[in-house]
């Protein structure tokens, strides 16, 4: 093998490995939503920011849909007093009858934790709320949030830790977003009416801009190998491992906070059919 075919060879991986570790890049693959000038891009689009004043917030999408696959974003959020403040990151299809699959960051006073909000919403109904505290600090630096969605199940993932499963039960009646396509949205929004200890703590706007941060996005469509690395080898079963499992418990039992599954009071006349089904 010829040395000018070696190194264009060792460029060409080094050029995949790149793709691999930065992920879509801000400036080809998303658009701006809203904002006037509060989104700003970074390094050739490796890098994005979203700002909220007392103006306005800002937003972006993506420029394509997916159907299935598993979906990862970077964020770094608003540091310091973020109370009332909403980081929103999330898959959605359009319309009234459409599919959503959230993560919402529900700011907080200087010192105490930030609220990790999920929900799913299907034909345009969602009310299955499920909330965390996060186990590090999400806004020193950057921390990995996915999705991982197939046809059987719906894996909510931090830093590549199952913090939450919603499984496709349709065959009892149970509806599940397998039919819209959705592009990826991501939002910084004032919500102190509701988002920080039920809408009693305000936003501070003499602390604004709010600032969050945004860096590599990454999409795998094939929903196999996009699960494969905390499901069993029979993908096809979509039952998480045992590692997987033990993270699961870990998370639910020590960081969750909201259970709508649980929540008697709520639904005084039964949970909904799906915490019924484990």
């Amino acid at each position: 093998m010829g040395k000018g075919v070696l190194v264009i060879m060792v460029m060409v991986v080094a050029l995949a490995l790149s793709v691999v570790v930065n992920g879509g890049n801000f400036d080809q693959d998303f658009e701006v939503t809203f904002g006037d000038g509060r989104v700003k891009k970074f390094g050739r689009g490796q890098l994005l920011t979203l700002s909220l004043d007392r103006v306005s917030g800002s937003g972006f999408r993506s420029k394509r849909e997916y159907l299935f696959g598993r979906i990862d974003m970077q964020l770094k959020l608003v540091a310091g007093n973020s109370a009332g403040t909403v980081t929103a990151y999330y898959l959605s299809s359009e319309g009234a009858t459409h599919d959503e699959i959230d993560f919402e960051f529900l700011g907080n006073v200087s010192g105490q934790p930030y609220t990790l909000h999920t929900n799913v919403f299907t034909k345009g109904k969602g009310g299955r709320e499920q909330q965390f505290h996060l186990w590090f600090d999400p806004t020193s630096k950057f921390h990995t949030y996915s999705v991982a969605w197939t046809p059987r199940m719906i894996i909510f993932l931090v830093d590549n830790t199952p913090i939450r499963v919603f499984k496709n039960h349709e065959a009892r009646g149970v509806p599940f977003p397998k039919s819209q396509p959705m592009k990826v949205y991501s939002s910084l929004w004032n919500a102190d009416q509701w988002a920080t200890q039920g809408g009693r703590v305000k936003t501070d706007w003499a602390k604004a801009p709010f600032t969050a941060y945004y860096r590599n996005f990454n999409v795998n469509p094939n929903h196999a190998t996009a699960t494969a690395a905390f499901t069993d080898a029979k993908w096809q079963n979509q039952e998480l491992n045992a590692w997987s499992r033990r993270r699961l418990r870990w998370v639910q039992k020590y960081f969750m906070i909201y259970n709508y599954c649980t929540d008697a009071q709520r639904f005084p006349k039964g949970v909904p059919r799906e915490c019924r089904m484990f």
